[in-house]
């Protein structure tokens, strides 16, 4: 009789969770993930992880659910990309339209630190809350950049490195001891840039005059008291307050549900059919290379394989169901090969479906390669993109090595077999090459770009140089297209192939756990797109071990010049 009274109890419980009215909440302590992750051990590790897309779906359907009264967003310390900031204030700015609270609670904004864009996220919101011990880091934008030529010089390291043109300024830390007046003017328009959308938003967020926003900016850091009395926040309080005063303004009886809980229980409801014609959706995110996209599972973070991507837009084209493509880019560049590989693969793509690009908080250099010949291109205001250049060359470490006693002996065949050895300089010969290298490589950045985006060559070189511009001064300039994010570009995607606004988005390549585990039968098969976990022995260090010429696989390796080339 108990055990059936509990069945009982139970079962009701859970249809009045099912029909009572919900607050959506979002916790963006851990931050977003971009996307599904496509390899198995990104998905353990981001299991617990929100992502994006689940969170701008899922705020458009809630805001025309009678059921959702209320969001309410705890901002924490991690920080969130500029545009990807942007888009989360677009989607709470639309469900807020629909004439429903919004709250955002932060601990602080900054503790003894800049909280400047996670202070932009929050105003947004219809009524912001700051814990009393909180902060508000309204400190404005600041852009560093550390130059090492000075210290290498010291140890005995030399650089020798070229670039097209002078605004390619990626070596610059290396080669330089002070900024050039091209990397000083890019970077002080890229923080005016940021800096007009920040002051645009603030203001309009808390209906403060923008020259208000500008002297609150002069005058922060903000404690507590002084952010209430400057009207930067609603109240001082707590979360348990904050959340029982939300729970009180909707009715008191409502039920408190993550946002991507919300989405896909939704979206379990409403499977679509397997054979329901809709959008593809791909994902390149990381730093661009040959190969398979992957990541490390020591922290190296992930990458964008040209093999994987390449392949995910084969299973697009080809596939009946889809109508068109969306290929949502996040990568500040990498390899040319690789951006070139995928570069075809869109142009082919878009011969047959259309394709939109819609540009993350990077889509530079080969980030803006391998967007570039897209129908359409999106960018948040916020976004950096462009760098459209090249650089090359390498360390010179032979006053290092002599310094600590390292004797260097080459035995080669063919005068140019030993140019990359970071053991001695390029002869001038060899110099003539790297630069025809880089020429040819600009020549074919810029061509493309041309005629990607419908540009005259001169056009096109003079927004080129290597120059990284923001999204807005992109959108100015007729790098990008449109200004907006990822819903947007879905919704021109389905728009663009007379698809309904509901028609389902499905994440390419879509495979089976069978499929996962025989293979891929050729590079045509859909499983030729599974990702893999790379083993990158320098984990976080990647980046600087690969500047400094150190072996990939890390230190316990064999030395590089066992291998013939």
């Amino acid at each position: 009789m108990d055990a059936g009274k509990a069945i009982f109890e139970g079962i009701d419980k859970l249809r009045q969770r099912r029909t009572a009215p919900l607050v959506l909440e979002l916790d963006l302590t851990e931050g977003l993930t971009e996307g599904p992750p496509s390899d198995p051990l990104s998905a353990v590790l981001s299991m617990r992880k929100t992502r994006l897309a689940d969170v701008l779906s899922g705020l458009k359907r809630a805001a025309k659910d009678p059921r959702v009264k209320a969001l309410i967003v705890k901002i924490g310390g991690n920080p969130i990309g500029l545009a990807m900031v942007q888009e989360l204030r677009q989607a709470v700015v639309g469900f807020r339209a629909s004439g429903k609270l919004t709250v955002a609670f932060g601990e602080t904004f900054g503790e003894f630190g800049g909280g400047t864009v996670p202070y932009y996220l929050a105003s947004a919101f219809e009524r912001v809350y700051l814990q009393p011990s909180g902060d508000i880091g309204l400190t404005g934008v600041a852009l560093e950049q550390r130059f090492v030529k000075g210290a290498l010089t010291k140890l005995g390291v030399d650089y020798e490195m070229a670039q097209r043109h002078e605004y390619k300024t990626a070596a610059n830390t290396f080669t330089q001891d002070h900024m050039t007046e091209p990397h000083r003017e890019s970077m002080a328009r890229i923080t005016e840039s940021v800096t007009e959308q920040l002051v645009a938003g603030i203001a309009e967020g808390r209906r403060l005059e923008a020259a208000k926003v500008r002297e609150l900016i002069d005058r922060g850091p903000f404690i507590g008291r002084e952010a209430l009395e400057a009207g930067l926040v609603d109240g001082l309080a707590y979360r348990d307050e904050v959340y029982d005063e939300v729970k009180q303004s909707t009715g008191g009886d409502t039920h408190l549900l993550y946002v991507s809980r919300y989405q896909r229980g939704a979206t379990a409801r409403k499977l679509p059919q397997p054979t329901a014609d809709g959008i593809a959706l791909v994902h390149g995110t990381g730093q661009i290379r040959t190969g398979r996209s992957g990541r490390s599972p020591l922290g190296g973070g992930g990458a964008m394989g040209s093999d994987t991507i390449s392949a995910a837009l084969r299973a697009a084209r080809r596939d009946e169901h889809v109508k068109a493509v969306v290929f949502r880019v996040d990568s500040p560049g990498g390899s040319y090969v690789a951006s070139d590989t995928v570069w075809r693969e869109v142009v082919l793509t878009r011969k047959v479906k259309p394709v939109i690009v819609s540009m993350g908080d990077l889509a530079a250099s080969g980030g803006y390669f391998v967007a570039m010949a897209a129908d359409v291109i999106f960018a948040q205001p916020g976004t950096l993109t462009g760098s459209i250049g090249v650089f090359g060359g390498k360390p010179v470490l032979a006053q290092l090595l002599e310094r600590i006693g390292v004797n260097t002996e080459l035995v080669a065949e063919g005068a140019n077999a030993g140019m990359f050895s970071t053991s001695r300089a390029f002869s001038p010969e060899q110099w003539e090459r790297v630069n025809a290298w880089l020429d040819r490589i600009y020549d074919d950045f810029v061509g493309k770009v041309a005629q990607g985006r419908d540009l005259t060559r001169d056009r096109a070189h003079e927004l080129a140089r290597g120059r990284v511009w923001t999204g807005a001064d992109a959108h100015a300039r007729g790098l990008v297209d449109e200004l907006g994010g990822l819903e947007d570009a879905i919704a021109l995607a389905r728009k663009r192939a007379r698809l309904s606004d509901d028609a389902p988005v499905r994440t390419f390549p879509r495979i089976n756990p069978l499929e996962r585990l025989r293979g891929a039968d050729s590079s045509d098969d859909r499983a030729a797109a599974l990702t893999r976990v790379r083993l990158d022995a320098w984990g976080p260090l990647a980046r600087l071990s690969a500047e400094l010429g150190l072996p990939a696989a890390g230190p316990l390796a064999l030395p590089a010049w066992y291998t013939i080339r």
